[in-house]
């Protein structure tokens, strides 16, 4: 319910207990509900996934599709971005935004760096994965400041009178079960 309200939302729980589906049930229906194209807010990207494991950023990309073939919902459209995504992708993906895009600290940031920063002026919420891995790092830090840029960036680009430009980009991190929380 938090997630659904548009809460800043942590979920702790166990590895395999369904974390990363509980982030995504939401977004899915959300993005699965608009007939067309033109209802999006922007036409971009309105999801990032951020995960520190580049591994789990292709695990989730595959396992993301078959839910979406499930529930009829095939023109919700994901892409990867990696530091391995070809040269050519990346420019294809900067002209058609993916509606959920899945990638790492790194790449958010260097995306945030360019000109295709633009794709990211529709999100309405990122989902960052295995948060305990690196909250307590460099890497961490490094990913606090890029969350605010991207939160500055979705900012940038909507209507000043939006219910979504006030609320801001939702942020729901996904932790393992470890205490302290």
């Amino acid at each position: 319910p938090a997630i659904a309200g548009g809460e800043h939302v942590l979920v702790s729980a166990p590895t395999g207990s369904g974390k990363t589906l509980a982030a995504f049930l939401w977004a899915l229906d959300r993005l699965s509900a608009d007939e067309q194209p033109a209802e999006r807010t922007s036409g971009g990207t309105r999801v990032v996934y951020v995960s520190p494991l580049k591994a789990l950023a292709y695990d989730i990309e595959r396992n993301l599709r078959v839910p979406l073939r499930g529930i009829g919902a095939e023109r919700v459209r994901v892409g990867i971005r990696t530091g391995d995504t070809p040269q050519r992708e990346r420019a294809a993906m900067v002209r058609n935004p993916p509606d959920i895009l899945i990638t790492t600290p790194e790449s958010l940031y260097l995306i945030l760096t360019s000109q295709a920063r633009h794709m990211l002026s529709g999100v309405e919420a990122v989902i960052v994965d295995e948060i305990h891995a690196v909250a307590h790092s460099k890497r961490g830090s490094h990913l606090a400041l890029t969350l605010e840029r991207l939160e500055a960036q979705a900012r940038a680009d909507r209507p000043s009178a939006s219910a979504a430009r006030k609320a801001g980009v939702q942020r729901i991190g996904l932790s393992a079960t470890q205490s302290p929380l």
